[in-house]
């Protein structure tokens, strides 16, 4: 049984993690190469129960701590493969659908004990939690992931086992390492992420983010490994965009990023009205509160951060804010990003002819690269003009980017000048801008192989 960090109502037990030797995904090339994270799931995982002195719990698709009856949740894992210094280790476990009530997750402690049965461990023989207190849990929600920092026990390669114990009576219930995607994990990051030897800006980001799933916690994980600004093409928490959601869901994932973000806004942050948890936990990142767009520059490139949920024809506020930004700056090559694409493939979305005001504006300023997110693939268009026809000579760049953990969907029709496509992978999408030209490249999460790169020229 595994720990995940994110949700339910419930009390945590006692917990003992063994950092098991099976490392989801390694970074290492996009950034520095003394940079790397790597995952690893639970090599055990049970629980104890006071009223049930005498049964196991090894097998169970949950881990639970509780006290009343007084539940207690051990996990363990094997650490292996790690070179360098450890600067960061996060214990992550997820609460199951099942959690109810408004419980807190419980406090997590280290244990000397690394030899435990899984299979084996009841109330009657439980092992001692015995070691320093590493973190404690509050209010947990269902289905959400939440962190533990155990940095201070995790310094490199070794067993480790943790315990979690709750003096609330409200139990908080997790995923085990038999519920499969939706294990504990421990998160393990070594060295430091440093820009790239050219010096150049790093842009990285994605769309279509953060939810109930996994797909969130593995791109989140990338990010350890890349420096940089990171920007989001949207839809950054589902399904509503609300409050709870960006605490469940986003903050123990991609928040940890929060303030390096340039994030801009999609439809699902706006099924809460006026988006306004969204621009609450961005603040200030997001641009002038309530509007949605903004810009701000990085080297000798002009970034624009536009919001395809609002007016967008031409004439409207945003297009004319957009034409002035983009006659008053003084950077040679720029790039913009919103939600909504004009140009996809994907079958689930038709392309968002609404944006095409935003896109001509930029065409007429001799803008360089565009991206979006919405379609949950990964699409790269050749350079085109505002309807669409190749256009070498002052066509647009375009890439759909919403590849950031929501469920994929597929593709339809191929559209013409479309050059590189994948429905399957999970990954980010990173620009490193150099002072005429820039090199793209998507970045997948540990355990998936799509790539794809290049390098273009500013008009």
């Amino acid at each position: 049984m595994g720990i995940r960090l994110t949700r339910p109502p419930v009390t945590i037990g006692t917990v003992a993690v063994l950092l098991a030797a099976t490392a989801a995904f390694v970074v290492t090339g996009a950034t520095s190469a003394s940079a790397a994270t790597l995952t690893f799931t639970p090599a055990a995982d049970t629980y104890v129960q006071s009223d049930a002195a005498s049964t196991n719990y090894g097998t169970s698709t949950q881990i639970v701590v509780d006290n009343s009856p007084v539940r207690r949740l051990f996990l363990r894992f094997s650490v292996s493969g790690v070179s360098g210094t450890v600067t960061s280790a996060k214990l992550r476990l997820r609460a199951i659908s099942g959690n109810s009530g408004s419980g807190t997750g419980g406090t997590v402690r280290a244990m000397s004990n690394t030899t435990w049965s899984e299979t084996g461990t009841t109330w009657n023989n439980q092992p001692s939690i015995d070691g320093a207190t590493l973190g404690s849990i509050g209010a947990i929600s269902a289905n959400g992931w939440y962190e533990v920092d155990v940095t201070s026990r995790v310094t490199g390669n070794g067993t480790f086992s943790f315990g979690a114990t709750s003096g609330d009576s409200d139990g908080a219930y997790y995923d085990s390492r038999e519920s499969g995607a939706d294990a504990p994990q421990l998160v393990v990051t070594t060295g430091t992420t440093t820009p790239p030897p050219s010096g150049d800006p790093v842009l990285v980001g994605v769309g279509d983010i953060a939810n109930s799933g996994s797909g969130d916690t593995a791109t989140a994980a990338l990010l350890d490994g890349i420096a940089g600004t990171v920007f989001t093409t949207g839809d950054n928490v589902y399904d509503n965009g609300t409050a709870a959601e960006f605490t469940s869901y986003y903050e123990p994932t991609w928040g940890r990023h929060k303030a390096r973000t340039r994030p801009s806004p999609g439809n699902h942050d706006y099924n809460t009205s006026g988006a306004a948890p969204y621009y609450a936990y961005f603040g200030s990142q997001a641009g002038p509160s309530g509007r949605g767009y903004y810009s701000y520059d990085l080297g000798n490139w002009h970034i624009v951060s536009l919001n395809s949920n609002i007016s967008m024809s031409a004439g409207s506020a945003q297009e004319q804010w957009l034409r002035s930004d983009l006659a008053a700056s003084t950077k040679p090559c720029t790039l913009a990003y919103w939600h909504h694409p004009l140009f996809t493939s994907s079958s689930n979305h038709a392309p968002s002819t609404s944006t095409r005001p935003l896109y001509q504006a930029l065409y007429d300023y001799n803008a360089d690269v565009v991206v979006w997110g919405h379609n949950h693939v990964y699409e790269r268009f050749a350079p085109m003009n505002p309807n669409g026809g190749a256009d070498s000579g002052r066509g647009l760049r375009s890439f759909v980017a919403g590849m950031g953990g929501a469920s994929h969907y597929s593709f339809g029709t191929i559209q013409p000048n479309s050059e590189a496509r994948n429905s399957s992978a999970y990954g980010v999408l990173k620009f490193t801008l150099h002072s005429g030209s820039y090199d793209w490249q998507f970045v997948p999460v540990a355990g998936q192989t799509y790539s794809d790169s290049g390098t273009g020229s500013c008009h």
